[in-house]
């Protein structure tokens, strides 16, 4: 699928610098004197109609192949896209947190929380506010005591 994939961009590179040669060695359809100030050798909406040249039949495989590629380019690009993992995937899985600790002195079921020092060793638990049961008002909780 590489190969294939280098194969077409190098086809579509090509193609692409043909079709601006092609189209830069055009000349223009009103390139004549009158053209410069707008009139027209005829009275038709785009100008007079030859017959389709070398140079017009060329751009108009080129401009087709371009397309082509271009598609085909596009399209295995997005197939490619979705082929890789997201950065919210490549994080490491978070454990659930441990069991809330009963501090003594508090009522049973109430949620604490742990203090912890920069090593990693308890420092103090404080009990958490609890939310009011249904037709109760909320009560204020004391703050910690400072040590």
């Amino acid at each position: 699928m590489a190969i294939l994939t280098t194969l077409l961009y190098i086809v579509h590179i090509l193609v692409s610098f043909f079709l601006i040669v092609v189209v830069l060695l055009q000349s223009g359809k009103a390139a004549d004197l009158a053209g410069a100030f707008g009139g027209m050798g005829s009275q038709t909406a785009f100008g007079p109609r030859g017959s389709a040249t070398l140079l017009s039949k060329a751009t108009t495989v080129a401009a087709c192949l371009f397309m082509a590629t271009s598609l085909t380019l596009a399209i295995i690009a997005t197939r490619d896209a979705g082929a890789g993992t997201t950065v919210l995937e490549r994080q490491p899985v978070k454990t659930a947190p441990a069991a809330p600790v009963s501090v003594p002195g508090a009522p049973s079921g109430q949620p604490s929380m742990t203090i912890y020092n920069e090593q990693g060793q308890p420092v103090q638990t404080v009990p958490l506010p609890m939310p009011p049961q249904s037709g109760q008002a909320p009560q204020p909780t004391p703050a910690p005591e400072k040590k």
